[in-house]
């Protein structure tokens, strides 16, 4: 059996994990592998401050509360997406606005952006499928016309750059996560990158549960108290001890998910050149964390055909977003502005396939050679 993801271990995860228990002797958040977490982020992504949290989906909603989400706003986002990316903001009382996405890189499409913003629009929400990036230049020059937000949705865009910056660090928030199916996992987990200093302070007071404790610990105040609104966001140094293993190989890993993407690539060549099936496409301005290898059917059938029969062979593949605005939550929190074009049709072809790092590549060339075996029995 080939399963769709393992989560990655590197070997010194339960070393540091011990550590935090026995030497350290923390186990709740900011502890010194906490620190040493926003540290590699600030230095490796420079950005101003990196702050881990529980999950991305946490990120989000700090980051809505940071731009000040009130009711009645409206956030302008792809329905392509993982839920999270929406709640953040439906939780303050916003609605979701929604545009049709790139057929090419499955992002918002940003030519659509600006006829969709009114009176009520606040923050651009671009999300960073499979770790390529959105045409963020675009997207930084209508919100700074318009004077909106732009948080970046980036849980799968941890090591991908567009234009020589990494993602997570070109709009007001970037939000990773560090969930087990990500390229580097503490098994639920997220940060939130703030690039204007102006915030920082107030966000390490929403994430310490509204109180200033962050102020007290490094001697600025004598005591800590209830300041302002806020939540649990830290996470726990044993999990943050097993994500800072990673971040020391976070080269070693990115390099090894790129080699079996390129296999990938390479054994379905030909097929995409025959018109059977589409490849990702990778912008020349946006360089990518191999986050994941997906393939374009013909249709949803096709794909359905396709999934049954690499299950019958030992291989788990996995189909991703059923688009928002078409669920339940959808059809009372949001709207769809203009036509969906490709939203709906471009995500029932697409067939996510295995990739993890360590990935054997026998494991890779099995995969190729069933795709290309089913696709030579249907001709």
């Amino acid at each position: 059996m080939i399963n769709f993801n393992i989560p990655p271990f590197i070997g010194k995860e339960l070393e540091y994990i011990k550590e935090a228990i026995e030497i350290n002797k923390k186990l709740c958040g900011d502890g010194p592998f906490t620190k040493k977490c926003n540290n590699w982020f600030e230095e490796n992504f420079q950005t101003p401050k990196a702050l881990m949290t529980t999950s991305c989906t946490h990120s989000l909603e700090l980051a809505a509360i940071l731009a000040n989400i009130q009711p009645g706003d409206e956030i302008i986002a792809p329905s392509y997406t993982f839920v999270s990316t929406v709640n953040a903001f439906v939780l303050r009382g916003a609605k979701i606005v929604f545009v049709d996405i790139r057929p090419d890189t499955m992002n918002i499409d940003e030519s659509l952006i600006e006829d969709a913003i009114t009176e009520r629009t606040r923050a651009i929400v671009p999300v960073h499928y499979a770790g390529v990036s959105c045409e963020m230049n675009k997207i930084m020059e209508i919100a700074k016309k318009h004077s909106l937000y732009v948080i970046e949705d980036a849980a799968q865009g941890v090591m991908s750059t567009y234009k020589g910056t990494s993602l997570g660090t070109i709009g007001d928030f970037g939000c990773f996560s560090f969930h087990e199916t990500k390229n580097y996992s503490m098994g639920e987990g997220g940060a939130l990158l703030i690039r204007n200093k102006e915030f920082i302070e107030r966000a390490e007071v929403i994430r310490e549960k509204g109180t200033n404790r962050s102020k007290f610990l490094r001697g600025q105040v004598d005591k800590y108290s209830w300041v302002d609104i806020g939540s649990s966001y830290l996470p726990s140094e044993l999990n943050v001890a097993y994500l800072f293993a990673q971040l020391e190989k976070a080269n070693m890993i990115n390099n090894n998910r790129i080699n079996s993407w390129n296999l990938y690539y390479n054994g379905f060549k030909t097929l995409q050149e025959s018109g059977i099936l589409e490849l990702p496409y990778i912008p020349g301005d946006c360089e990518h964390n191999a986050h994941m290898f997906y393939i374009k059917c013909k249709n949803l059938e096709e794909r359905t055909e396709l999934t049954k029969y690499l299950k019958e062979e030992g291989i788990i593949a996995s189909f991703h977003y059923v688009p928002l605005h078409t669920s339940e939550a959808g059809l009372k929190y949001s709207r769809f502005f203009g036509p969906d074009n490709f939203t709906t049709v471009e995500s029932e072809r697409l067939l996510r396939l295995p990739l993890y790092y360590n990935m054997e590549k026998s494991e890779v060339f099995f995969v190729i050679n069933k795709v290309n075996e089913y696709f030579r029995r249907i001709k």
